[in-house]
């Protein structure tokens, strides 16, 4: 890719847990991710206030600029996520909300992001995966609908996702089709 313009991507992990699957998924992406891509992992989600326009009205606290800032720079957005409840984890969506203002404008309008991930069971999160998609396309995000990957956690046996080969050759197609969709 020389002489071309790095791209960027935004990771959003849907689980705080340092140790969890989805961690080490994300992680994987950014190992993995070919020359001229740079994916980044947005490390503080947890710090993100619940959404509250009283708040945004007030004016947004710092760890709410600073997602809008990292969603702006992005040129796409990877979201690698759980499935809690069969839904979409609580921390996520709530980024997704403070990502959606102010509304018709958010950072991530129009921009090209897929919804990736693990959980327990045979489905690997997808009911987790549609939901999230839902709200990101509602928020204004370009959806990637065809990009997919639900990784069911017993499938990994324990291992650490690069042990597995399969796995990795998916995330790497992902990653690819995702910059693909980058205009």
């Amino acid at each position: 890719m020389s002489g071309m313009t790095e791209i960027n991507i935004l990771v959003l992990v849907g689980s705080l847990r340092a140790a969890s699957v989805n961690r080490q998924l994300a992680e994987l992406a950014v190992e993995s991710a070919p020359d001229g891509i740079v994916l980044a992992i947005y490390p503080t989600l947890g710090e993100l206030p619940f959404y509250d326009e009283d708040v945004e009205d007030a004016g947004a606290p710092a760890a709410v600029r600073d997602l809008w800032a990292a969603a702006a720079a992005a040129d796409a957005t990877l979201v690698v996520t759980p499935e809690y409840n069969g839904s979409t984890p609580g921390v996520l969506k709530n980024a997704i909300d403070w990502l959606s203002r102010p509304p018709y404008e958010g950072p991530i309008k129009g921009k090209p992001v897929a919804v990736i991930g693990a959980a327990l069971g045979r489905y690997g999160g997808a009911w987790a995966h549609d939901e999230t998609r839902k709200s990101l396309g509602i928020a204004g995000a370009d959806v990637i609908d065809s990009i997919t990957l639900s990784v069911p956690i017993g499938s990994l046996g324990g291992a650490h996702p690069r042990e597995s080969a399969e796995v990795s050759a998916k995330l790497r197609e992902v990653v690819e089709k995702l910059v693909a969709e980058v205009g």
